[in-house]
């Protein structure tokens, strides 16, 4: 069963992301997804992630298809124009790729080539009506497409931005754009998350796309100290730090947050799945799977 099937179903998804390495060694894809086979519906290949230049999302997704595994290929605004980004998704989809994440992109300031230049021809929404559009059989040029994508297509959502109003608004364009499924910045503030899903089902957003909220297991209360002081629009309750700055094993502790999160998560309204974000840790995502009682079948 494809993600889209799945998707249609009320199955409750299960998602996980990878990162690829700064090499050009497949192997390396192949390990890191090795670890989520059969245990997931589909796993996320980040597009340069953090602004740092990395194997490109389009073959690390072409590898995990030829491990028999569902890929989700990002990609961002920041790095491509309009030409470029119709070119990469017509050779997406030409090599059996048929999900697609739609994303703004980290900004180039805060990777490790500060100097490089963005580009962000289109925004998030652009990009999600021009995938949108490809699906129907034309490049924004208006040139028909002979053999036309048939893209599944996501977008990402920050509930924890202000102002709280916008979030909203911009999560209805992407929707009205063409996003299927929806994965939220990682939840760090529950109270804050069940107060945006709330309007989500109100609005009726739950019923047109799938909200998948972040769940990212973290290794120290460093970790989430930087987040809260580098990363825009990121909300951590103050409970979670207390908690990983008196924990024995903060790795320990880190796990076992993300399985009650995903257990909370789990009982809210319009949840539809979980999308676990690991941030260069696979190897903690078969764990709190299994400990959060979440069984992947097709």
């Amino acid at each position: 069963m494809s993600l889209r099937e799945k998707i249609e179903s009320d199955r409750f998804l299960v998602c996980a992301e990878i990162g690829p390495p700064q090499s050009c060694d497949g192997d390396v894809i192949r390990e890191r997804a090795g670890v989520l086979r059969g245990i997931v519906d589909a796993v996320n290949i980040t597009d340069n992630q953090t602004a740092v230049a990395r194997l490109s999302s389009i073959a690390a997704a072409k590898i995990l298809l030829d491990e028999g595994m569902e890929p989700i290929m990002q990609m961002t605004c920041r790095d491509r124009n309009r030409l470029a980004i119709q070119s990469d998704l017509l050779g997406a989809a030409a090599l059996g790729i048929r999900n697609v994440l739609c994303l703004t992109g980290d900004h180039q300031s805060i990777g490790d080539q500060p100097e490089a230049r963005g580009v962000f021809d289109l925004d998030s929404v652009q990009l999600i009506s021009t995938v949108a559009t490809m699906n129907g059989g034309h490049l924004l040029s208006g040139t028909e497409i002979a053999s036309p994508p048939e893209f599944l297509i996501g977008a990402a959502a920050n509930p924890f931005a202000e102002p709280f109003e916008m979030r909203l608004i911009r999560l209805y364009k992407k929707i009205a754009a063409g996003a299927r499924f929806i994965q939220t910045q990682p939840v760090f503030d529950l109270e804050r998350f069940a107060r945006w899903m709330e309007q989500v089902v109100n609005m009726g957003l739950h019923k047109k796309a799938a909200i998948l909220p972040g769940v990212m297991p973290v290794r120290s209360v460093k970790t989430l100290l930087w987040m809260k002081k580098n990363v825009p629009g990121v909300r951590i309750d103050a409970g979670l730090i207390s908690r990983m700055s008196n924990a024995r094993d903060a790795q320990e502790e880190g796990i076992a947050l993300a399985v009650e999160m995903v257990q909370k998560l789990r009982n809210i309204v319009g949840v539809r799945g979980v999308h676990i974000m690991p941030s260069l840790w696979e190897s903690v995502t078969p764990i709190i799977i299994k400990q959060s009682g979440l069984l992947v079948s097709d």
